[in-house]
């Protein structure tokens, strides 16, 4: 039975409070944070890469060359016909059983847009033929939080064309922030034992969110999923342990 711990996000105070529960395994999902919190499982950990210990594999950096010429676009949280187009044939592709199966577009418009933070949609799409603007090609929603940059959601062409398009995603992430000056890359959940998850554990220097803390992954070998009927503390002890910041709103 799942089971998640939430909290709304709203005001002059969201800012401030998505950057300090993201820090603590919180995931934002329009105005809502949210984090795991299953009565006999502790198996989702959230996951970041730590951007200055980051070195990329061999097939990574081949999956960088093959998908370089792609037209990076960053624009405001905005929804288009043609990402939806892009995200339905994403889900058939590789989700069609998942629980986002049913979107339509007024759906999908309220996961893009509805972010009351600094949030951008980065688009990359083919490289112009004869004038004409290239196919878009891959999607991502992203936060902009105070220490890094945090993938909500992504989605790219699941027809193949395209050599590890989800992976060149996650490594232009991890450029942008370079380039930022930002030192983490949120990537979501990681379970382990997961084939789905699996990708992430295949990027360097990442750190899971455990036991109240951040540490390295180390080899995705030594974790199993935490299933133990005591492997999570009652919800008045984890509301307890969050870390709060104080009220006031930004200046901006």
């Amino acid at each position: 039975m799942e089971r998640k711990l939430f909290t709304a996000l709203q005001g002059d105070y969201a800012t401030k409070l998505n950057d300090t529960l993201s820090k603590q395994g919180f995931r934002r999902s329009q105005n809502v944070l949210y984090r795991p919190s299953c009565a006999e499982c502790s198996a989702c950990l959230s996951a970041r890469i730590r951007v200055a210990d980051f070195a990329p594999s061999k097939s990574q950096r081949r999956t960088a060359r093959r998908n370089g010429d792609l037209i990076r676009n960053a624009t405001a949280p905005w929804a288009s016909e043609d990402q939806y187009a892009l995200f339905r044939s994403y889900l058939d592709g590789r989700h069609a059983q998942g629980g986002m199966a049913d979107m339509d577009i007024f759906e999908f418009a309220a996961m893009i847009e509805e972010t009351p933070i600094r949030s951008r949609v980065i688009e990359y799409k083919e490289p112009a033929e004869n004038g004409a603007e290239g196919d878009l090609t891959a999607v991502c929603l992203t936060d902009v939080l105070d220490d890094g940059l945090s993938m909500v959601y992504s989605f790219y062409d699941p027809s193949g064309k395209r050599d590890s398009l989800g992976t060149y995603v996650i490594l232009d992430h991890i450029r942008i922030a370079q380039e930022a000056g930002l030192p983490y890359v949120y990537l979501g959940y990681w379970v382990p034992g997961s084939p789905k998850m699996s990708y992430k554990a295949r990027f360097s220097a990442l750190e899971v969110y455990q036991g109240g803390a951040w540490t390295s992954l180390g080899s995705p070998k030594d974790h199993s999923p935490d299933t133990h009927p005591l492997s999570t503390a009652p919800i008045a002890e984890q509301v307890a342990r969050i870390d709060l910041p104080d009220g006031r709103p930004i200046k901006r």
